[in-house]
């Protein structure tokens, strides 16, 4: 194979991998554009939550301790070293949290980059972008792109928005939702985190539960909140319809097992796992924050609430639970609109698109 003709090489620089959407963005864009010519390489502090199979088959090395502070300034200078001995044509940043690392290698190994930014900035945050070097901004939905040019004063056109992909199953599901023969799932599935609204979602569950005592709850998820929320389920005295579920590589076995999907989001860059379930065909409740109204078109393909409002969200939960052919045709639509718009090779062609005109080779 000649040089011209040799795969690019792109080096995905990330944070911890986590049971989250960003993490999966990045194994989906590791795992997708091998075949489009691209060679990826990963790079991370740790990716113990990484499924073993799926990780077998990636090319992702550790380097502990990369993201603690001084130290992992002297780690990341082997990172550079390795590198050196066989450079990335592109370095693609998975995260603004890992921004400041990510430009100072390609600075160092004088190579072009790509940042992902997958939700807002916070109110007192920076972003200092090395002009030289960055060859553009990804963001997830439109919203999150209005919000970072608004904050930082980055050319429009500097800024584009390629939407989370998910897979899509040939076949919607077996069992149909809401079916008679087992009682109703309802659930939600992201990290556990005060920004994710989950007391609400709770809250929304001891209402449901005075209607509907044969209803069960689950949470996916772990994070710092999981210890509040279990003390407050057992305020709420719903503990024996409520399961939480915080040991996984994926959200997929936990979806599955959902009937309705709930996001109780106070913000929502866009909502990959609500994609992930509306493309099982499980209907969905979700805030309208954020990147939400560039996926849910409310009554049609899910439903959407005001967010910090549980009595909001029990009334739909229940308005599902007492109409089934609704829920499922919902469902369906949900899943026809994923598999339209946001089916994960979409992002990852747009994305290779964007790696090619990062480094002039022609589209």
């Amino acid at each position: 194979m000649s040089k011209a003709d040799s795969p690019l090489k792109v080096l995905l620089f990330a944070g911890p991998f986590e049971v989250r959407g960003t993490s999966a963005y990045t194994l989906r864009l590791a795992q997708y554009t091998a075949a489009y010519g691209i060679e990826t390489r990963v790079i991370c502090p740790n990716a113990t939550k990484v499924d073993p199979s799926m990780r077998a088959k990636l090319d992702i090395k550790e380097y502990r301790n990369l993201n603690v502070p001084i130290l992992g300034h002297l780690i990341l200078h082997l990172v550079k070293q390795e590198l050196e001995k066989k450079r990335p044509d592109l370095i693609h940043i998975q995260s603004r949290h890992v921004l400041p690392q990510g430009q100072w290698l390609a600075r160092k190994l004088k190579r072009p980059f790509l940042l992902t930014v997958n939700d807002y900035l916070q109110s007192d945050e920076r972003l200092r972008i090395d002009m030289r070097w960055c060859k553009g901004i990804i963001t997830v939905s439109e919203s999150v792109k209005k919000d970072l040019i608004a904050r930082t004063g980055l050319p429009d056109d500097f800024v584009l928005v390629i939407s989370s992909g998910v897979d899509v199953p040939e076949q919607s599901q077996h069992v149909p939702v809401l079916s008679r023969d087992h009682e109703p799932v309802v659930g939600t599935a992201g990290p556990l985190e005060a920004i994710k609204g989950l007391p609400y979602f709770l809250g929304a569950a001891s209402r449901v539960l005075e209607v509907n005592p044969h209803v069960q709850f689950l949470v996916s998820g772990a994070g710092p909140e999981e210890s509040n929320l279990r003390h407050l389920v057992r305020d709420l005295e719903i503990s024996e319809n409520v399961t939480f579920v915080p040991n996984l590589y994926d959200f997929s076995i936990s979806l599955e097992a959902m009937d309705i999907f709930c996001l109780a989001s106070l913000r929502q860059g866009l909502g990959t796992i609500m994609l992930e379930a509306m493309a099982l065909a499980k209907p969905v409740i979700a805030t309208g924050v954020g990147g939400i109204y560039s996926v849910i078109r409310d009554g049609e393909t899910g439903l959407v609430i005001p967010p910090s409002n549980s009595e909001i969200l029990a009334s739909s939960i229940l308005k599902l639970l007492d109409d089934p052919l609704k829920a499922r045709a919902m469902g369906e639509s949900a899943r026809e609109l994923v598999r339209q718009e946001f089916r994960v090779e979409t992002m990852v062609e747009k994305t290779v698109e964007q790696y090619k005109l990062a480094l002039q080779v022609p589209v």
